[in-house]
């Protein structure tokens, strides 16, 4: 795990967080719900025009439910998501003062939000580091790696929470992130110009891998 860390912050030292665009916690944890069953960069394409338009949490809860619709039609499943973020806003209002909650228990308790969305927000807006953020390219990686043999987002996480150092989790999620996006993708990973592929027991075990090696 050391190793494989290693050689993951030295091909990618530029990554220190999510690749959302935010500049407050309300702005992140919208942009995180957003960012469910769909790219951080179509996000971020709609992102700025709607934190212009809705800056508060009272702002999300208060619009027309069409009108919040039709600013994130472009991205998948828009009718949910948006139902998703009033709802979470509703109860930021109410319950928080308007303000994003800062703890685990808190911020799952909030519509849409779940334990992958909670440690994107804890970690990000507020350095605070409860968990590993399991996104599909960290259950991707995570399991072609050998490192957990679970299907569930939180027994990934547990099982992953117990071999990485806590130091690491953090940016652990980020790393293997990164990589799956650039090398390891889920229908043509590029095995042969990735850093770990002699420490992966998945390697050059996709037809077109072994093609290459042959």
């Amino acid at each position: 795990m050391e190793e494989i860390i290693r050689r993951l912050e030295e091909a990618y030292p530029e990554v220190r967080g999510t690749a959302l665009r935010w500049e407050t916690p309300l702005e992140l944890l919208v942009a995180t719900i957003l960012s469910a069953q769909t790219t951080d960069a179509k996000v971020n394409e709609v992102t700025p025009s709607l934190f212009k338009r809705y800056r508060t949490a009272e702002d999300y809860a208060r619009a027309p439910r069409e009108e919040l619709e039709e600013a994130i039609r472009s991205l998948g499943f828009y009718r949910q998501k948006a139902r998703f973020i009033q709802e979470a806003c509703r109860a930021i209002v109410e319950e928080h003062g308007g303000e994003v909650p800062r703890s685990m228990e808190e911020l799952t308790r909030l519509k849409g939000v779940a334990r992958k969305t909670a440690n994107i927000v804890l970690g990000n807006a507020y350095g605070i580091v409860e968990g590993i953020a399991v996104d599909t390219h960290v259950m991707r990686l995570s399991k072609r790696l050998g490192l957990t043999g679970e299907k569930a987002r939180d027994k990934i996480e547990r099982s992953l929470m117990e071999i990485v150092p806590r130091s690491k989790w953090f940016q652990f999620s980020n790393l293997l992130i990164e990589h799956g996006r650039r090398v390891c993708s889920a229908k043509k990973p590029d095995c042969a110009g990735c850093v770990l592929s002699d420490l992966c027991p998945s390697a050059f075990t996709f037809p077109h891998n072994k093609r290459q090696k042959a």
